[in-house]
């Protein structure tokens, strides 16, 4: 049972970290308590955008804010595993071999352009993301908690890139999109980083030890038996639509879940509503849809067909 303290604590850093980060980013904020929702699960986002939208400096915001390492990685179709992981080399001063850790073994890794590298480099990723370890000459190595993987990638330039397949798309917890901001919110921008840089400024509010502690709590928020029943149906609405190729997986229905009970308590809540999953339905589920050939051919995007199956599902009411 979750503690009244505890649940005040998950709130309360919550609004602490977005606006901390909010120094940094401008408006933003749904996205912001999003990312958060992601980074209590111990999810991985994947950022699907233009450049120059403030992908790299939210990442970096969220690493200074938890007091983690922070590592970015540029990806480029020539990108080797060993390159992200790193290597095994002989040290002749010392006569051994010695480890020489990637940019993978830290705590927040940001992705860039994940798109751009072969599917041998994107599978090294894979395991890193799924197992939270990686695996070097028959060595496995454990990463460091937290982990969480940024990854972005460029939805209109196609040329030399190398589409995520399904099975790595599913390992995202979420896919936001960060779009360009208003017209009001770029003139505080260029306010803001007119004479300083916030993100060296910028103060951790969180240690990677408190962090972990608010992830436990999050996973004792309650979800009654009807609120359940619908996601479920939800789920269930995505592997019958006419539409679809497939729908949704059991590891989609997981970490919608949870994602639920993350965003219930950041909100300051005990238990789940049904908005809560109206919510994250898009965010969460969309990206993990496999589409009809048909489907494709019309251009009719995954999100519009997520957003219909959500109206489509009938509530549940307080009796």
């Amino acid at each position: 049972m979750i503690h009244s303290e505890e649940l005040a604590q998950v709130s309360a850093v919550a609004r602490a970290l977005r606006e901390n980060i909010g120094q940094v980013i401008v408006g933003k904020e749904e996205i912001i308590d999003l990312l958060l929702v992601a980074l209590l699960c111990e999810g991985h986002v994947l950022f699907e955008d233009v450049p120059g939208t403030g992908k790299t400096t939210l990442a970096r915001s969220l690493a200074r804010s938890l007091s983690c390492s922070f590592q970015r990685i540029q990806f480029t179709p020539d990108l080797l595993p060993s390159d992200i992981t790193g290597i095994t080399f002989f040290n002749q001063k010392q006569g051994t071999f010695e480890f020489r850790p990637g940019p993978l073994l830290a705590q927040i890794v940001l992705a860039d352009e994940i798109n751009r590298a072969t599917p041998r480099t994107q599978s090294a990723l894979l395991e890193a993301m799924e197992e939270r370890q990686i695996s070097i000459e028959r060595e496995t190595i454990a990463l460091p908690r937290p982990f969480m993987v940024i990854a972005t990638q460029n939805p209109v330039e196609l040329e030399g890139t190398f589409p995520l397949p399904e099975a790595q798309l599913d390992r995202f917890f979420m896919r936001l999109h960060l779009g360009y901001p208003s017209a009001t919110e770029e003139r505080q921008i260029l306010h803001r980083f007119r004479q300083q840089q916030p993100l060296a400024e910028l103060q951790p509010v969180l240690s990677p030890e408190q962090l972990a502690r608010l992830q436990q709590v999050v996973r004792t928020v309650e979800v009654e038996e009807s609120v359940e029943s619908y996601l479920i149906e939800l789920v269930r609405s995505t592997r019958q639509h006419e539409a679809l190729e497939l729908g949704v997986s059991p590891r989609g229905t997981l970490a919608l879940y949870r994602a639920a009970q993350a965003l219930a308590a950041i909100e300051g809540r005990s238990y789940v509503l049904p908005d809560d999953i109206k919510h994250l339905a898009i965010p969460v589920l969309a990206h993990r849809l496999i589409p009809t050939g048909q489907t494709s051919l019309r251009g009719q995007s995954l999100e519009k067909i997520m957003a219909a199956i959500v109206e489509s599902v009938s509530v549940p009411v307080e009796p």
